[in-house]
């Protein structure tokens, strides 16, 4: 199905409950275009993250679920996602982020360990939950720090607090 990943996993590292103010349609459209436009863009780690590698960069993947694979967010991708909410809003919108680290030294990137992610995000009227695990990697980015930089974006993207958190988990 898609958007549901059927193998989500059980541990979740993170886990942020929210209301929003703008309609479920309008929120995920916007939430799939500011990720279409975070795996176009190179970002310093400090940034996203209080950096436990200096001088690093990285670059944020995401891709969209459908039944046990995951599609990146390209332009086509992107496209077919935006049209199929369109017609029929999500209840569930399955993530797989992937970020690379780069360390810079001058001139010279020298790549690091990927963190991998999986994230879950459960629409229910005006309220949604975020939940989310880490498949591997050495945590340079922790589960905090995604599902801040998601709510934050989608605060940017609004010109508003359009999410206000509700409930929020500790995180692992």
């Amino acid at each position: 199905m898609f958007g549901t990943f059927d193998n989500f996993p059980k541990d979740i590292h993170k886990e942020v409950t929210f209301t929003f103010s703008a309609s479920t349609k309008r929120l995920q459209q916007k939430l799939v275009q500011i990720l279409h436009k975070l795996n176009t863009q190179t970002l310093n780690l400090e940034e996203i993250s209080d950096p436990s590698v200096p001088h690093c960069t990285v670059i944020i993947e995401f891709g969209i679920a459908e039944t046990n694979n995951f599609k990146y967010l390209d332009d086509e991708e992107t496209n077919k996602t935006l049209k199929t909410i369109s017609k029929s809003p999500l209840q569930t919108m399955d993530l797989l982020c992937s970020i690379s680290y780069y360390k810079t030294q001058g001139e010279k990137k020298t790549p690091l360990r990927f963190d991998y992610y999986m994230i879950r995000l459960n629409f229910e009227n005006n309220l949604t939950t975020i939940q989310i695990s880490h498949k591997r990697g050495p945590r340079h980015t922790s589960p905090n720090d995604i599902a801040y930089l998601i709510i934050n974006k989608i605060n940017e993207a609004f010109g508003k607090k359009t999410l206000r958190i509700l409930l929020e988990n500790p995180s692992a």
